[in-house]
């Protein structure tokens, strides 16, 4: 079975992937360190984000240790993922690995922004989270906090509201909601609400989550 969530940064779409895999004792794929890991080599390699072939090779070479280091959380990496990401030739090289894994059994949980249009159509759930810019804004100020990092908010905020417009207007596999996708809007709801919410949203499709 495979559970494909998308939505925005900062929706809690992987913790909620996270918590969902756990649940459920699937396989999960935060599938935005893909294009982190790309992004973080190019950099590291003194190269410009937007190297068509240099970033193709990366990605056929990344394999699941590429994705362990810590640095990819950072916000800078996330920054710099936006850019590859946008790479119609680096998305392509990177499907495969995506689809790859969405195979693996007893199930898996990909989140991203493009897994229930373009990774897995054919997903049996898929599940769009979001929530307002606001508040998308402050998760990812007190996660940064937490890490030590000394930021500005309305920075984040900035930054969060151009992450959203890049992804959406982007050529290739833009962010949106499969048609069939279920909504599930985080406003509002701490990480256990919008767990249950999502156990709920899976169950009513599945049947898998009656005991949750």
């Amino acid at each position: 079975m495979i559970i494909a969530i998308d939505g925005p940064a900062a929706s809690g779409k992987g913790t909620l992937a996270r918590l969902i895999a756990r649940h459920l004792g699937f396989h999960h794929l935060d599938t935005g360190l893909l294009y982190r890991a790309v992004a973080r080599r190019l950099r590291s390699e003194g190269l410009r984000l937007d190297d068509r072939h240099a970033g193709v090779a990366i990605a056929r070479s990344l394999d699941e240790a590429s994705l362990l280091d810590p640095a990819l959380r950072d916000a800078a990496a996330g920054e710099d993922a936006s850019v590859v990401a946008r790479i119609p030739e680096v998305r392509q090289a990177l499907l495969e690995y995506q689809r790859d894994f969405a195979r693996r059994q007893p199930g898996a949980v990909l989140d991203g922004r493009d897994i229930g249009t373009v990774i897995c159509p054919n997903a049996e759930v898929k599940i769009f989270v979001t929530a307002a810019s606001e508040e998308r804004a402050a998760r990812r100020f007190r996660e940064l906090v937490a890490r030590g990092e000394d930021v500005d908010f309305s920075e984040i905020h900035e930054q969060i509201r151009m992450r959203d417009r890049r992804d959406a207007d982007r050529a290739s596999a833009p962010l949106r909601a499969a048609d069939d996708a279920l909504l599930l809007d985080t406003t509002g709801l701490d990480i256990e609400s919008a767990f249950r919410a999502a156990l709920d949203l899976i169950n009513r499709k599945t049947g898998l989550c009656g005991c949750a």
